[in-house]
Formats: structure tokens, C-alpha cells, sequence
């Protein structure tokens, strides 16, 4: 080896590398020597300090970076960003608690307990734990359906007023949220110890983008209710989305006007605040709290015109004890305690399994995206499986303290990260500022119009609705991805949030399948001068090699595209190597008819024969093959296909002759029987007597290749398949491969592959592809080796063509 190969106008001085050589030269590892699952287990359990040490840092994040921890470099920047952050929270919470069903003051438990929680064990430096609006539906619509208001209906005893018990109502429903938080944290946290973070790479940026955006149509709708002023029924279910517009179109004429006034004047004021939030973003250091402003401030006028009396009651005592507002809010109220914790009603997990998984996946989905792009930003790893564990311990031990599920919300994460957080730290703080909020202003967070809270709810969803101009930009750069936010987008809306997700990860995976089942397939030509071999559709430079076709496919070949690869790799070469089996399959039928009709036709003339010769040795008289031949014709079996032709040779007579007691037979040609000569049986021409055209085309068809048969021509004697995109390959496509180099081997075209990846290379192994006529000689490292193997086996100039016509010059009928 080593010597100088050429392939077009290039020059390589080394060895051809086909698999055999290049594990000789590279001493490939032995992969069974890899441990067994006893060592594995062993390993796993071993005991040493050091390993110990590194699992708890790795369960207890906080041990590693609250240590190095700086208060000079990151404790100022930490305090105004938790500042912010916990501002912001306090009314966005409680907004998003109506949307899960359940009074204002739980969304100020879900700010708090899982915040401090995930202090402890999550990676994440810059997310906002909390409630979110896309997990608060979820929740909504797993309280409402199992305790809907007509479950809870009295009648007042003094003028029969049918009412509903809202504090039955929502003692039940928060049981069913916190069921739901407690089952959805616990499969969180076993998803993470089994190390099942990679469930989030099923769950695509477009699709969590079409889903986020649908759940922000539901979050709209459910507030409707809200903004108008209505009774309206609260639907739950495939369609309950267009089922609740209906019904608030259908009563609006039951719009109460003061509510509609205070939804609209709320939604300007916050608007208007929070783009004068942005626009001097780089000169406030701490944003404007316009919710909090809103949720304090704004009511008190409107309340007043329109006589709110439950929050006008609370604000007229306010202004009654005193002229300052603030003085008046702590002197008035009383502290508020802390609810205990509370085992769930474990009764409630069978009902609600479904929707505990699905709200923990998505979940999961968002913390994780969000905190892996600010992970990239800020130049720190996130830990998928741990970040799993942290969410699902969050809401396990939340649940006990009665919140509801949590994941991280974007406005808030970004408030954070623009306010300067570095660390956790900005969390503990936000949470502190919600307990304080908790113990001595609860009374008042009891009684708040929630139509300004859904006007805070429609605001901060501002930038969910942002995501539609991903429609723009998908069209201009996938098409593939348009269709799955589209997909998902529509799914989620008309078939409800849980629903909506399992078909909308299906419908993901199904355009996986369909890509790979259609690929693009191509056939490789040079770069000149260079080992490159290029797609020469898209290449002008890319030249074709004289004799061989380079082909690949963009996607690895399986089980569901291997029939696919098989027709592609006919289309581009040219040879349609199924129909010439076909054709061949269809002549070897006719030369088994032909044989069978050949044998029984060789018995019926040994017969016949021997007829002949016993009726000859009772008699001295000369006769004619012919004429017994016309009476055998005569009297053959009717029915069977005969093929008599008609010979140009004389007529030829056999008579018998005895000598020293022993017969034998003699004939005579071309003349009477005393005018030829005499000879024995043995110098007989046998095309004569016993042979017929169709015997000689069953010895010809016997030795014909199919590249022998006429009827194609083709110009390559090598077919490369480039299999380096390939990452597996299974048992149907090894037997594809299999198939394709011995049915292009039968027309005299040799097929190599090149590029295979070691694991694959184990693969072909295990499945039994290499064999006497396949060895590891097919193999090669690069398409070059190939390419250069090829043309020093065939010649540069070679070309294997097939262009010869079957002539037989006897008349068959095929």
C-alpha cells in the first residue's frame, strides 16, 4: 500500500482505508469488554467520601454557589432586582390565581413557599419561580370541572334566592389544585432521579411557542367574564373554548357597565405605564410598580361612582383612621397568619393523574427553556435532570402549604434580568417582600375587583401574543416548523390545554417520521482537484466520476424509508434493478416449462425407440426415421404443446444389422439404403434424432447473467452509497444493503459503501451482513477511498455496457 492513487486530476499518496485497513491501522476497541450491568450496579452503590461529596453538591446546588457567593459584587444587584421582581409579583400572582379558580391570596402562597424551595435546588440564576399563566388555566380547568358552581348551589330560606356557596366552592377547588400540584410535583421529581430530562427535546420551540400563544387565548376568554361584568358559564373540554365565546356573546346584554368602565380605564393606565416602564428602563432602577399603583389606587374613584360596596368598605376605614394611606393600612389591619400545611386528599390523585402529567411536562418545557437561554447568555450551565427535581420539589412541598403549580414566567424573569440579578438571591427576596404583603395586607388581597386583575392578567400576556409574528418569520424559514406552531396552535385551542398538548406532540413526532421518509437523495460529484464530493445539483464544480455513481440520502435509512432508499438509488443511477429481476424471474419459468416439456419428451422417444428397434428385429425391411416420426406425430397426446419443425437435412434409413449374434443399428444418408454407408448408432446426429430447439435454449438460458438478457444498457460499473449521515441502521435496512449489492452484483455492478460511523459498522456486524461475498473490503472511511479503490479495480476509462441482443436461430414460442 502507500502507493500514488489517482482520481480525476488528483493525486493522494497513501492507503486506500476500506474497513478492514483502517481497523488494523487504527486498533479498533473491542466494544463487549464494556462493563456488565452487575458492574454498572456495583459501581453505582460504591461508597467513597469524595463521590459523596460531589452527589450532595449535585442534589443541593445552593452548597456550591452560595459559598463563593459576593455581597460587594452581587448583593446590591440581587436586592433591587428581587425588589422589582417581588413588586411586580404581588398583584400578577393574585391576577393569576382567578385564572386557576381560586381566591386572590393563594396566588400570594404559590410567590412564596416554592420560590424558597427552589432556592435550594435549582441551577437556574436568572428565572422568576411563580405562578404562570399557562399552568394557572391548567389548574382552572382541573378545578372547575371537578367542582363546578351548580355543585355548590343553596337557597336562601327568606326569598328563595338560589346562591351559590363560594366558600364551599373554593375550599374544594383548592383541594383539587393542590392534589394536582402535589401528584404533578411527585412525577416531576421521579422523572428527574431516573435521569428523564430529555422529555423536553420532544417539545419544540415552535411547539411550546403555538402552545403558549393558544393557552394565551384561553387565558383571554376566561377573563371575559371578568371584563364584562357576567355570570357566565365556565366550560371545560375539546371546544370549551368556542362554547364559553358563545356564551358571553349570547349575554351581552347582561354587561354591567361600571365593571366594562373600570376593565377599560385599568387597561389603559397599565399599558400606558409599562411603555413608559420601557421607554426610561436605563434611567429607573427600579421599574414602576403600575400593578401594585393599580391594584391600591385605581378602584378607589370608580369604586366609589359606582358603588362597589365590599372594596369601597375597606378603602372608606383607610381614609377614615388617617390621611396617610400607608400609615392607615398597617394601622387598620390585622395581621393575617400563615395557613399550616396540609396533607392533599390522596382520593383525588386517580381523578386528576392526567392532568398532573401534563401540567408537570409543560411545566418542565418552559422552566427549562427559559432558564437555558439565559444560562447561554450569562455563560453557566443549567442541568436538565436536577432543574426536573427542583420544579417537582417546588411543587410537592408548595402543595403542602397550599399552592398551586409553578414554573417560570417570562415578564417576571425578564424584570429580573434587566434589574440586574446575578443569583438566586433576587428570588429569596421577591418572596420575602410576598410574605410581608401576606401578614399585613391579606384582608385587603381578599376583597379585590377582579377586573382590574384581569386587566393585569390581559396586559402581561402581552408578550404571548407577541409570538404570532413567529408565523412570518417561520414562512421565510421553515416550513416544517410553520406547520407544527400552526398545528399546535389550532389543537390546543379547539381540543382544551391537556388534550391539545398530547396531540400536539404527536403531530411533532409524525413530521419527524414524514422527513425521514422523505429525504433528499442525491448523487455526489468531485470538486475538482480536491477528496470533496458534492450534491452535483447544487454544485456546478461538482464533476461526475467515469464509471460510478456516488449516492446518498440526507436521512438515515430504517425500517420506514428503506424501500424508499432502494427506489431512489434506482431513479438516480438509472437502472431499474427490480424490473430486470422481474424479467429475468419470468424467463427462468420458461426454461423450467421448457426442461420439464424436453424430459418428458426424451421418455417418450427412448419409448418409441425401442418400439422401433424391437419391430426392426422381426423384420429385414429398411424404413424411414421420417415416416415413423409422422405416425409418432400422429399418435402423441393430445392436448400437450409439441414443437415440430421441419429440417432441410435428407431423409435418413436405418436398417438393422447382426453380427456374431449381438444387433446393432446402421444408417445410411443422403441415398437408398444399398448406396450409403454403413455405420453405428453412435455416429448418429443427435440434432437428427433426438434433439429439439427448445433443449438448446435451455442450455443457453442456464448460463445467462442478467446482465446478459438484451434488453437494458448502462454506462457505471461501481455504485457508491455514502452512508455517513446514517447514525443506526436496523435489520430491515442491513437487509436492503444486502439485497442491493447482491442484485447489482448479478448485472456485473459492484456496490461499496462509505462514511459509516463505528456505531453503525457494530450494527452491520451484529445483524449478520457480512458474509463470503460481503466482507468488510466494502467498506470504506471516505467516499475518496471508495472512489479511488473503484477506479484502480476498473480503469479511469472503464465502462461496464451491456448492449447484446439473444439471437437463437430456432423459432420458440415464449
Amino acid at each position: 500500500m502507500g502507493v500514488q492513487r489517482r482520481s480525476g486530476n488528483y493525486h493522494v499518496d497513501r492507503d486506500i482505508l476500506d474497513e478492514e485497513r483502517l481497523e488494523e491501522l487504527a486498533q479498533r476497541v473491542d466494544s463487549s469488554g464494556k462493563p456488565y450491568l452487575t458492574d454498572r450496579l456495583k459501581y453505582l452503590f460504591r461508597f467513597s467520601v469524595p463521590r459523596l461529596k460531589h452527589n450532595l453538591v449535585r442534589s443541593l446546588p445552593v452548597l456550591y454557589w452560595l459559598p463563593r457567593y459576593s455581597i460587594w459584587d452581587y448583593g446590591m444587584a440581587d436586592l433591587i432586582a428581587g425588589i422589582s421582581v417581588g413588586i411586580m409579583q404581588l398583584p400578577q400572582s393574585m391576577a393569576y390565581a382567578l385564572l386557576a379558580s381560586l381566591p386572590p391570596v393563594f396566588g400570594l402562597y404559590t410567590a412564596l413557599y416554592p420560590v424558597l424551595v427552589y432556592f435550594i435546588f435549582g441551577t437556574s440564576r436568572h428565572i422568576s419561580i411563580g405562578a404562570f399563566a399557562v399552568l394557572s388555566i391548567m389548574v382552572g380547568s382541573v378545578t372547575e370541572r371537578l367542582a363546578p358552581d351548580h355543585e355548590f348551589i343553596i337557597t336562601n330560606g327568606t326569598n328563595l334566592t338560589i346562591l351559590v356557596d363560594e366558600a364551599a366552592r373554593d375550599s374544594y377547588r383548592v383541594k383539587v389544585a393542590v392534589a394536582t400540584t402535589v401528584l404533578g410535583g411527585i412525577i416531576q421529581v421521579v422523572l428527574g432521579l431516573v435521569r428523564f430530562g430529555f422529555v423536553a427535546t420532544y417539545l419544540s420551540e415552535p411547539l411550546v411557542r403555538g402552545y403558549t400563544s393558544a393557552a394565551a387565548c384561553h387565558a383571554v376568554v376566561a377573563q371575559l367574564k371578568y371584563i364584562f361584568g357576567l355570570s357566565s358559564t365556565r366550560f371545560t373540554g375539546p371546544l370549551s373554548l368556542v362554547y364559553t365565546v358563545v356564551d358571553v356573546c349570547s349575554r351581552l346584554h347582561q354587561v354591567h357597565v361600571p365593571t366594562l368602565a373600570v376593565s377599560l380605564v385599568s387597561l389603559l393606565v397599565i399599558i400606558s405605564a409599562k411603555e413608559l416602564n420601557a421607554f426610561l428602563s436605563r434611567k429607573l432602577p427600579v421599574p414602576i410598580p403600575v400593578e401594585l399603583i393599580s391594584v391600591s389606587f385605581l378602584p378607589l374613584p370608580l369604586t366609589y361612582s359606582f358603588n362597589d360596596i365590599k372594596f369601597l368598605s375597606t378603602l372608606l376605614q383607610m381614609y377614615i383612621l388617617g390621611n396617610n394611606i400607608c400609615f392607615s393600612l398597617i394601622w387598620s389591619l390585622s395581621v393575617a397568619r400563615l395557613l399550616p400545611p396540609r396533607v392533599p386528599q390522596i382520593s383525588l390523585f386517580r381523578e386528576v393523574i392526567v392532568d398532573a402529567f401534563a401540567m408537570a411536562v409543560v411545566g418542565y418545557a418552559v422552566a427549562i427553556s427559559l432558564g437555558k437561554t439565559f444560562a447561554l447568555k450569562h455563560g453557566y450551565k443549567v442541568d436538565g435532570n436536577q432543574e426536573l427535581v427542583a420544579l417537582g420539589i417546588s411543587n410537592t412541598v408548595g402543595g403542602f402549604f397550599h399552592c398551586y403549580s409553578v414554573s417560570s414566567s417570562m415578564s417576571r424573569s425578564l424584570v429580573q434580568v434587566t434589574a440586574g440579578g446575578k443569583t438566586q438571591v433576587a428570588g429569596v427576596v421577591s418572596a420575602f417582600i410576598v410574605l410581608i404583603a401576606i401578614l399585613k395586607l391579606g384582608p385587603l388581597f381578599q376583597e379585590l375587583p377582579k377586573a382590574v386583575l384581569s386587566a393585569i392578567v390581559l396586559v402581561n400576556l402581552k408578550g404571548m401574543f407577541k409570538q404570532y409574528c413567529d408565523i412570518v418569520i417561520l414562512w421565510k424559514s421553515s416550513k416544517t416548523d410553520l406547520v407544527v406552531w400552526m398545528a399546535t396552535w389550532l389543537f390546543t385551542l379547539l381540543f382544551h390545554l391537556d388534550m391539545g398538548l398530547a396531540a400536539s406532540v404527536g403531530f411533532a413526532l409524525l413530521t419527524v417520521i414524514f422527513r425521514t421518509q422523505l429525504p433528499k437523495y442525491s448523487v455526489l460529484g468531485q470538486v475538482p482537484g480536491t477528496e470533496i464530493y458534492l450534491d452535483m445539483e447544487k454544485y456546478k464544480e461538482a464533476r461526475e466520476v467515469s464509471g460510478i455513481t456516488i449516492f446518498r440520502s440526507s436521512a438515515t435509512v430504517y425500517f420506514a424509508n428503506a424501500d424508499l432508499y432502494l427506489e431512489a438509488l434506482m431513479k438516480k443511477s438509472g437502472i431499474n434493478i427490480s424490473k430486470m429481476i422481474a424479467y429475468k424471474k419470468r424467463q427462468e419459468a420458461k426454461q423450467r416449462r421448457r426442461e420439464k416439456r424436453a424430459k418428458r419428451r426424451a421418455k417418450r422417444d427412448v419409448k418409441r425407440q425401442k418400439a422401433a428397434m424391437k419391430a426392426a428385429q422381426n423384420s429385414d425391411a429398411v424404413f424411414s426415421v421420417e415416416e415413423v416420426a409422422s405416425q409418432w406425430k400422429e399418435t402423441d397426446v393430445p392436448g400437450e404443446e409439441q414443437d415440430w419443425t421441419e429440417r432441410e437435412n435428407r431423409t435418413v434409413f436405418v436398417i438393422p444389422k447382426v453380427q456374431n449374434d449381438h444387433s446393432s443399428w446402421e444408417y445410411l444418408k443422403d441415398s437408398e439404403p444399398d448406396m450409403g454407408t454403413l455405420g453405428s448408432i453412435s455416429e448418429l446426429d443427435t440434432t437428427t434424432l433426438g434433439s429439439s430447439c427448445d433443449e438448446t435454449l435451455s442450455r443457453d438460458l442456464e448460463r445467462m447473467s442478467l446482465g446478459s438478457l438484451g434488453k437494458w444498457t448502462w454506462d457505471i460499473h461501481s455504485i457508491i452509497l455514502d452512508l455517513s449521515p446514517a447514525n443506526f441502521i436496523d435489520t430491515v435496512a442491513i437487509k436492503t444493503m444486502k439485497n442491493i449489492i447482491q442484485d447489482f452484483g448479478e448485472i456485473d455492478v459492484d456496490v461499496y459503501i462509505a462514511g459509516c460511523q463505528a456505531t453503525v459498522v457494530e450494527q452491520l456486524e451484529q445483524g449478520d451482513f457480512f458474509n463470503d461475498s460481503i466482507t468488510k473490503g466494502h467498506l470504506f472511511a471516505t467516499i475518496h477511498d471508495a472512489v479511488l479503490y473503484c477506479t484502480d479495480k476498473h480503469g479511469a476509462s472503464t465502462v461496464a455496457t451491456y448492449d447484446c441482443v439473444l439471437d437463437i436461430d430456432c423459432s420458440t414460442k415464449m
